[in-house]
């Protein structure tokens, strides 16, 4: 029993000396030469870079659109697309200073269909921790550049995004039966990549998932230990693999945020619901010139869409329904129908007319949905933000819709782990938009706010603010003035 009181005593000691003596110093961390060696055959067209900074600050953290050899012209944008839902300058991420780490620039040797592509960041002052970023829409692995990585690598995660497997469009024409047409005169049709045969949107949240897994090999192989966490965060499609990540793989993650995610339900609402009637109804209402009581306005509204945002400049008037028609409604609805519903004659029936619940019948699109579709039993504390005035993806009819499948889900399951809606007042779809309708709010703040929060919550215990409206000008707070769904979706 003395000895052992002794050896009890010396333990302490003992922790020093192996912290202490070089025979016990923690490993120097690996450079681009092992990194890509670890990997092995897991990574195809590797290109690995000890970047003095990477943050957007330096330019080489982003490669310039086109930059692949090889590739049609828009296939590879990852220069626009950080700024497409990311607010203008100077209103993105504030950079205090340089962040030193390595970057990994590579595609996915799993992939078939040799599209999947990721991006790993590893700063030298690294926390400990892991964040996997999913891509909006069509874009790059680069899209989360503006929103999430400048934020994250600042605070020493390491970050890791990749492209859900696809690249982004190409230009066509008529001839293309996978064709879409567009509302932009210099692109009047263009195929996405993700209308291809072999392209099934089920390949999303594994993209997330192996994404998750790559970028654990990667901090692990860096520093010589696991990641503590590992976090999801992702916008718009990329909100959509935050769901599905914490629904899905929850030994890969612990926790996420999902601004403005996707809803994906085979029943109503979805998106090949609630587009049609804004494709249908809005030249109308831009021949009644925007008149907010004309029945074509009132037939958008009817179908979930927040009030149009209108102001007159030079005499022109500028309409957020307006700026939505022209990018995304009709491309949008497009590209979705064109891989859920191949069948549906694009342009001969028309997207105007396409009524979800008479595809029904007609279409094995009910199981498409399904087969991808956000479940909300979710297995880690998630959170959603979203705005009121989100233009593509209404609020209702998404971010609700998703907390609604979440209360549904929790209502059977007394384990179910901690969920919040933040609803931004006057919060759009794309935060760009702002500069032009001033009305606007932004939401990126609030997302990287609720990032904050999620982190204290996992790792702290520390309880989240109840779902709430977030007032303009305002923040997420423990006590809101507004508890649940704001009254309105639009407020001067």
């Amino acid at each position: 029993m003395r000895s052992l009181l002794h050896l009890l005593r010396l333990w302490p000691i003992a922790i020093a000396a192996a912290i202490l003596h070089p025979a016990y110093a923690a490993p120097a961390p690996k450079g681009c030469d092992d990194l890509l060696s670890g990997f092995g055959t897991k990574l195809i067209e590797a290109s690995c870079t000890k970047s003095t900074d990477l943050t957007t600050a330096n330019p080489a953290t982003t490669p310039a659109d086109n930059s692949i050899a090889d590739l049609p012209t828009f296939a590879f944008t990852p220069q626009t697309d950080r700024k497409t839902i990311s607010p203008d300058p100077p209103d993105h991420t504030p950079i205090t200073g340089p962040v030193p780490g390595l970057q990994i620039d590579a595609r996915i040797a799993g992939d078939p269909q040799r599209q999947a592509r990721i991006l790993i960041r590893l700063p030298d002052n690294w926390n400990g921790r892991l964040v996997v970023g999913g891509a909006p829409g069509t874009r790059s692995e680069f899209a989360d550049d503006f929103s999430w990585s400048d934020y994250v690598v600042q605070k020493g995660y390491a970050f890791v995004s990749q492209n859900k497997g696809m690249l982004n469009f190409k230009t066509s024409d008529a001839d293309d039966a996978a064709a879409c047409r567009t509302n932009i005169p210099a692109l009047p049709f263009i195929h996405f990549y993700d209308d291809d045969a072999g392209m099934p949107f089920t390949r999303w949240a594994s993209f997330m998932a192996e994404a998750a897994r790559l970028g654990r090999e990667a901090v692990r192989m860096r520093y010589g230990r696991d990641a503590r966490f590992t976090y999801a965060v992702g916008t718009s499609n990329g909100g959509y693999q935050v769901r599905r990540a914490v629904e899905s793989n929850p030994e890969l993650f612990d926790g996420g945020v999902d601004w403005e995610g996707t809803f994906v339900d085979p029943d109503l609402p979805n998106l090949l619901s609630t587009l049609p009637p804004a494709v249908l109804n809005y030249p109308d209402y831009a021949k009644s010139e925007f008149n907010p009581n004309s029945i074509a306005a009132k037939n958008i509204l009817a179908a979930g869409y927040p009030p149009d945002m209108t102001n007159s400049k030079d005499g022109k008037t500028n309409s957020l329904w307006a700026v939505h028609n022209l990018v995304y409604w009709e491309a949008t609805l497009c590209q979705w129908q064109k891989q859920l519903d191949p069948t549906y004659d694009t342009y001969g029936a028309g997207l105007a007319n396409y009524v979800y619940l008479r595809r029904l019948s007609a279409s094995p699109v009910a199981d498409n949905l399904a087969a991808f579709a956000t479940t909300g039993r979710i297995r880690r504390p998630l959170i959603t933000v979203a705005g009121t005035m989100d233009t593509l993806l209404p609020i209702d009819a998404n971010a609700r819709a998703y907390a609604r499948r979440v209360a549904a889900a929790a209502r059977t399951d007394k384990n179910a782990p901690v969920y919040r809606l933040y609803e931004v007042q006057n919060g759009n779809h794309i935060d760009s938009y702002k500069t032009t309708f001033p009305q606007l709010e932004y939401i990126q703040p609030h997302a990287q706010q609720a990032f904050d929060l999620l982190v204290g919550a996992v790792e702290n215990h520390a309880e989240l603010p109840p779902s709430q409206c977030i007032a303009r000008g305002g923040k997420i707070d423990a006590k809101p003035a507004q508890a649940g769904h704001c009254a309105n979706l639009q407020v001067p």
